[in-house]
């Protein structure tokens, strides 16, 4: 049984992204497009657009091109998305990369996506500076104080009265962006995602959301993640609204930013809406202009969004989606309250369809009845970089993505998301590879064997927990703190427990399943 939208299909424009996304931004003139929360710098649509042709036309200059690869390392900041759309406008990619990685995550990065180019920000220059230098960075171009370092000025880009060029690509072909996912299981792979892919998703989730100019969205959630990247970076631009910037979470600086800027839509992950649920420091904050919060990156439960909808006033829903299907494949819509089903991540976007499939017997489920969840549509990824068969692991012959996501479609068509197939753990809303961080456990000399679980935890929804099995003395502190300082932040893991064996098949794979079961039994039997 193919499940489709109830809403009925969109024409999808085949023209460039940035294009798309910023053809009418001359026409806005002095309106705000970004505003850099913590400062108030504000960038007009037209000085955005200006800066785009800039940095284009500075890139240019050095030989950049289409198909070249250019790094962004950089927290939110509005040159993140000049730096964005002046690589696409020349029909280059950007790579992003997590603010929080180590010099060896990043170098990892660069290397894998064969980027020549890294913009960064002056206080990540130690990280860019050492990862760069291993791989094949041509230049580093530094926002803020680089003096110091070999950087380039990201200033020297804008100095340019060079018109850039206006190459000749093909949108359906032709990537825009590779960002890395860890997919459903194993290490980040970069994922392909073209022009058409981010434009399809723009189009789609019109019917569903009606951002319009007149609205201001805080830009909290990462732009080097797809979900802050397409949705809150591009999605607002596009219809003309104004994203306010904010280069890291802080709670009070978040609401106070709420405040001043009148913010009327906020695309949140669940440890941000269980903040603005349960936080005291709210009550002190005018969030009556708050409209709509957007949920997503990770499972919204019914009682924590009502919560939330209770204590602010605003319509709290809920979507999903993937870095490969670029990611929306499912939402609630915002402009029908009563259609709001608490729990659920809505019904599939227009262009969409989607199959429940057993994933024991291989069997279409019937509505109610849970399953895998695959998805077909013009949002899907190309494939995985250089990972041919990763990608026949995940988009079968037909078309379809395996999501490894376990959920059921009721009658009405809306979506809920049970568990997951997949290994990934999602630490507020980050992705944590659990085979990653068992090759950093397996590298320290008292560790014979170990493997890695995800753990229920009310404020980062899922943290990662060690089963480590030892051959030479080695206390919990020891092991969480040699995997602390060769992993980025949100990779910590966060509790050790000794074993006899690691559970595994016949084949020798990690049988992550089992141990899973087993800390819910006892989560369960602790709570009774």
């Amino acid at each position: 049984m193919i499940i489709r939208s109830p809403h009925p299909d969109v024409t999808i424009p085949d023209v460039p992204l940035t294009e798309f996304v910023l053809g009418e931004s001359p026409g806005q003139g002095d309106k705000a497009a970004l505003i850099d929360g913590p400062t108030g710098r504000t960038l007009t649509y037209s000085q955005l657009a200006e800066a785009v042709r800039r940095v284009a036309g500075g890139l240019a200059e050095r030989g950049f091109g289409r198909g070249d690869v250019l790094g962004i390392f950089c927290p939110n900041v509005p040159e993140f998305a000049v730096t964005f759309h002046a690589v696409a406008s020349l029909g280059g990619i950007s790579t992003t990369i997590n603010s929080l990685y180590t010099p060896d995550e990043v170098a990892w990065q660069l290397k894998d996506a064969g980027a020549k180019v890294l913009v960064t920000v002056a206080p990540f220059m130690d990280r860019a500076a050492d990862a760069a230098g291993r791989t094949g960075i041509q230049e580093v171009f530094v926002l803020g104080d680089g003096s110091g370092s070999d950087a380039t000025p990201f200033a020297a880009l804008l100095d340019t009265d060079g018109s850039a060029p206006q190459p000749d690509f093909d949108p359906r072909e032709d990537l825009v962006v590779l960002p890395y996912s860890s997919g459903t299981t194993g290490f980040p792979k970069g994922v392909m995602l073209t022009h058409h892919n981010l434009v399809s998703n723009l189009t789609q989730m019109k019917p569903f959301h009606h951002v319009t100019p007149e609205d201001r969205v805080i830009g909290v959630l990462p732009f080097f993640h797809i979900y802050g990247m397409v949705v809150i970076m591009n999605g607002v631009l596009h219809n003309g609204g104004t994203v306010v910037t904010m280069p890291r979470f802080d709670l009070e600086q978040f609401l106070g930013l709420m405040q001043e800027h009148r913010i009327t839509r906020a695309y949140l992950v669940p440890p941000i809406v269980l903040a603005l649920a349960k936080h005291p420091l709210v009550d002190r904050y005018d969030l009556s202009s708050l409209r709509l919060i957007l949920s997503g990156a990770a499972p919204l439960d019914a009682g924590l969004a009502s919560a939330c909808e209770q204590r602010l006033g605003c319509q709290v829903i809920q979507g999903y989606g993937l870095t490969e299907t670029s990611p929306v494949t499912n939402c609630t819509p915002d402009d029908d309250p009563s259609g709001n089903k608490p729990g659920s991540i809505g019904p599939l976007l227009p262009n969409t369809e989607a199959r429940i499939v057993s994933f024991e017997t291989g069997r279409h489920e019937n509505p109610g009845e849970d399953g895998e969840i695959w998805i077909r549509g013009p949002q899907v990824m190309k494939g995985y970089l250089n990972n041919p068969e990763a990608t026949r692991a995940t988009i079968d012959e037909d078309g379809w993505l395996h999501t490894g996501d376990i959920g059921h479609a009721d009658e009405d068509g809306y979506f809920t998301i049970a568990d997951r197939l997949k290994e990934l753990i999602k630490y507020k809303g980050y992705q944590v590879p659990p085979a990653e961080l068992e090759a950093v456990l397996l590298s320290h000399p008292a560790i014979s064997d170990a493997a890695v679980i995800p753990k229920r935890d009310d404020e980062a929804g899922e943290v990662p927990k060690a089963f480590v099995v030892i051959k030479a003395e080695a206390t919990a502190d020891e092991i969480m703190i040699y995997v602390a300082e060769r992993v980025a932040l949100h990779k910590k893991i966060r509790e050790v427990e000794f074993v006899e064996e690691i559970p595994k098949s016949a084949s020798g794979k990690i049988l992550r399943r089992v141990l899973v079961d087993r800390e819910r039994e006892r989560a369960a039997q602790g709570a009774g």
